[in-house]
């Protein structure tokens, strides 16, 4: 049996014919489950580590660089979209066009994706709602908040309301993806017009000063004995890396195409209005937050020792403006239970994908014939997030999420360009223009990111790898339902 083997087109054909999943899904709703993937708590956060550590005022340039790379990856993502919109996104899309071996690892580097960055965003969240509930003067016991690793006291301790906001959001999937989107789509409306009062409110603050000289001389920042390069052209480049994180999420999209009601023409749609809104956005608040604050002022050993862990809402505190925070606040946790919804979504309509081929159990294949969802899939699935992400501490999860999503990225524009070049009549409702310079330019600009990443995140990104290559010649090549039955027009 051949590790190399293809999928047809004809196979997804036939499996998007006996899906049982529910079409329910319209342009807009697909375009709010991108949004609600994109906007979390990266913008909130991740905008002052970038500022201090990386670029300085050109962060704004910095999330141009990230957009670019995304959009790339966007344009090929919906290419393959409208000819196979089917679960599984890139896992399925290698699977038709490189081959089984290479869908398996896109497929494991996806559930870093999704898995890791799930137990990311849970974490985020309970550290936003500590912050909210205190506030209002509601201070929660260290030893309910703190996972055992990080917990100084003695006994036992855990992150509840990480664990039960996994929770909460399984509750939600499990009943249908009508009212899961419906319920995303009033969170993406409140988040993003929080995003908006943060660009047009904090316009009034802004000291043009602040961002003179736009683009900072190259320094080396020297911190706790450790030496870090920062600012110039490299430091703009290092700074599109290090914010990648929040852009982690519009290949979610492609992984709903099973429930969209017009998926060939709506996902392709969806993918790239999401990714453009949100790029807008993200260089609107990065130029806005370097405006009200001087980048210097992001320094944790300097005046305002707190400001990088909350920049956009100490931006405002600075301005005399406390009661901004609290409605950022408000939104970033409301929003982060969007951002954990769609995850999880999408990481069990990968393995519902991998298990309908064979590669993983078929348990995580059955649809619950009421609700329409993969209801086990979605409760095994929740179950191990919640405990991970309660327990355990979590501090490389965000730059091992970005390269598992740089990786996919990557393989997607390799492999549209295969499938052009092996079946070019195939009929496309969206076709990516120029082609071969979009494929090399994603190619070039999300592998170079990913060189950019930490070594410990890319040391222990390539063991998952591993693992994963291990698992799929002990169980995924033997159960293979394309090696038990060829389907005609299969390529080995």
């Amino acid at each position: 049996m051949s590790i190399w083997r293809v999928k047809p087109v004809s196979a997804f054909e036939a499996d998007m014919k006996k899906s049982e999943l529910k079409r329910v899904l319209g342009k807009w709703s697909l375009t709010a489950i991108g949004i609600g993937a994109i906007i979390g708590g990266g913008i909130f956060v991740l905008t002052g580590t970038g500022a201090y550590y990386h670029a300085g005022p050109a962060l704004a340039i910095s999330f141009i660089i990230a957009g670019i790379a995304c959009v790339f990856a966007a344009l090929c993502y919906s290419e393959f979209s409208s000819i196979l919109p089917v679960e599984g996104s890139a896992y399925a899309y290698a699977y038709g066009t490189i081959g089984e071996i290479f869908a398996w690892i896109i497929g494991w580097g996806l559930i870093l994706e999704y898995a890791m960055g799930s137990m990311t965003v849970a974490v985020s969240w309970s550290g936003y709602f500590n912050k909210l509930l205190k506030m209002f003067h509601i201070h929660l016991p260290d030893y309910l908040t703190t996972d055992p690793a990080s917990y100084t006291g003695e006994g036992f301790s855990m992150n509840l309301p990480a664990f039960l906001i996994v929770l909460l959001v399984i509750s939600i999937l499990v009943r249908g993806t009508s009212g899961a989107a419906k319920a995303n789509n009033f969170i993406v409306l409140l988040k993003v017009s929080a995003v908006i009062f943060v660009i047009v409110a904090g316009l009034f603050f802004i000291n043009t000063a602040n961002w003179s000289p736009f683009i900072p001389d190259a320094v080396q920042i020297i911190e706790k004995e450790t030496t870090h390069e920062a600012y110039g052209y490299a430091g703009i480049v290092s700074g599109a890396a290090a914010i990648f994180f929040a852009y982690v999420g519009f290949d979610a999209v492609s992984t709903q195409a099973g429930e969209a009601i017009n998926p060939k023409k709506d996902v392709p749609f969806a993918i790239i209005a999401s990714l453009l809104v949100c790029t807008v956005l993200y260089i609107l608040v990065s130029l806005v937050l370097t405006g009200m604050m001087n980048y210097q002022d992001f320094n944790p050993l300097g005046k305002y020792p707190e400001a990088i862990k909350a920049p956009v809402a100490y931006a405002f505190d600075i301005a005399g403006q406390a009661w901004a925070g609290y409605i950022i606040t408000i939104a970033a946790t409301v929003g982060l239970i969007s951002v954990l919804m769609v995850m999880i979504m999408g990481q069990s309509r990968i393995f519902l994908g991998m298990s309908k081929d064979g590669l993983i159990p078929g348990v995580f294949s059955k649809i619950h014939p009421i609700s329409g969802t993969p209801k086990r899939n979605l409760m095994i699935l929740g179950g191990f997030i919640s405990v991970v992400a309660a327990f355990t501490p979590i501090s490389k999860l965000a730059d091992m999420t970005s390269f598992g999503t740089l990786f996919a990225f990557t393989m997607v524009c390799i492999a549209v360009w295969i499938l052009r070049i092996k079946q070019p009549h195939l009929e496309r409702t969206f076709k990516v223009p120029a082609l071969p310079v979009i494929a090399i330019c994603g190619i070039a600009i999300n592998t170079y990111l990913m060189i950019n990443l930490s070594v410990d995140a890319q040391l222990l990104s390539l063991s998952w790898l591993v693992v994963g290559v291990l698992v799929y010649f002990s169980y995924g090549k033997r159960n293979s339902k394309l090696g038990k039955t060829p389907v005609e027009g299969a390529e080995e």
